[in-house]
């Protein structure tokens, strides 16, 4: 799986539309873990008293600030930041396609390996825990349910996978879906 992931990762992003003065930019890494018993993803679960997506599930990332060395600075900032993994130790192999939010962000999503020896660090004023979801779950579309409901007088469709418990929905859902289909897993089973 490692090298699918690397190999469909070196091809560019299908569509990279540029951010609009009306919505943030923000990054986010796919920290992956390539244990002996399979490939999972690290996932994280947002406090209750944050401002924004508490106590959601929720991939590490944030705002891309002045200081950051791009979206990918941002995405590995962040992720030290609200898990303790430096960003040296973070082995990226690629980017995805944007995407844009009805919450006020365009989070640019990077792909990365974790080492799977790595203590993690929680930022416990951001950060409630952290687990891990085996990757062939997420990456398989057919997972997710397609809900919609009413926000604003408009209907929003998005993605909903829950595993265990653990909702993954929003942002964060359609940033998987995409994952899986940018490595068309969907398409060869």
């Amino acid at each position: 799986m490692r090298t699918l992931i690397t190999e469909r990762m070196s091809q560019p992003p299908i569509a990279k539309p540029a951010a609009t003065a009306d919505l943030r930019a923000a990054a986010v890494l796919i920290p992956l873990l390539d244990r002996p018993t399979g490939m999972s993803l690290l996932l994280l679960q947002r406090t209750q008293h944050l401002t924004h997506h508490a106590g959601q599930v929720s991939l590490p990332g944030g705002g891309i600030e002045t200081a950051d060395a791009g979206a990918l600075g941002a995405a590995l900032r962040e992720t030290e930041e609200e898990i303790g993994i430096p960003r040296s130790s973070i082995e990226v192999v690629g980017e995805l396609e944007p995407i844009a939010t009805g919450t006020g962000f365009h989070i640019t999503p990077f792909v990365g390996f974790i080492p799977i020896d790595a203590t993690l660090t929680l930022d416990r004023y951001e950060v409630e825990r952290a687990f891990e979801v085996p990757l062939d779950v997420v990456l398989r579309e057919r997972n997710y349910e397609r809900r919609t409901r009413r926000v604003q007088d408009r209907d929003v469709s998005y993605y909903v996978l829950d595993y265990g418990g653990n909702v993954i929905w929003g942002a964060t859902a359609q940033i998987l879906v995409n994952f899986g289909r940018h490595l068309g897993i969907d398409a060869e089973s």
